[in-house]
């Protein structure tokens, strides 16, 4: 029975040994992938902030990109004008008055007949006042501001 005890407890004492050895190294493997589970979190957190940024100045350059797409469509719009005085006589009076046609074009297609307008003229009026009273192409909201500060769609005039 001793010879038993002496061949049993090298066993013993091997198992127990590989036993421990594997419970630290269990213990090891699950601190390294709870390290690394900290890292992908912490990654994924990057990611998923990297990619609201991105969207938002995608979004962004999509607005600016709309913005002046839509900028450079209204600058191939502009207003043609031309106008010449004419003088009516009567048996009594000479009445002065100024016509004013406007056409409005795209680009170099014309998108409506002549506009014609008669102005009548007083004797101290002044006739780029009137006309630019009487436009049907121009906003009051514009005709106000100085002719370069106007946008190109609508201050492109020809005579």
């Amino acid at each position: 029975m001793e010879h038993l005890l002496w061949i049993l407890l090298p066993l013993l004492v091997a198992a127990g040994s590989a036993m421990l050895s594997f419970l630290i190294m269990q213990a090891r493997l699950e601190v390294a992938v709870a390290k690394e589970r900290t890292a992908l979190a912490e990654a994924n957190a990057v990611i998923r902030s990297h990619q609201h940024v991105l969207e938002a100045s995608v979004q962004g350059a999509e607005q600016a990109c709309y913005r002046k797409a839509f900028d450079q469509f209204l600058t191939d719009f502009r207003v043609e004008e031309r106008h010449y005085m004419r003088e009516s006589r009567t048996a009594n009076s000479i009445r002065k008055s100024m016509i004013l046609q406007e056409r409005l074009f795209f680009r170099e297609i014309p998108l409506s007949n002549w506009v014609e307008h008669e102005l009548p003229l007083e004797e101290n009026s002044d006739p780029a006042m009137l006309a630019r009273a009487a436009s049907a192409f121009q906003t009051p909201s514009l005709q106000g501001m100085p002719h370069d500060s106007q946008p190109a769609a609508l201050a492109a005039t020809g005579a």
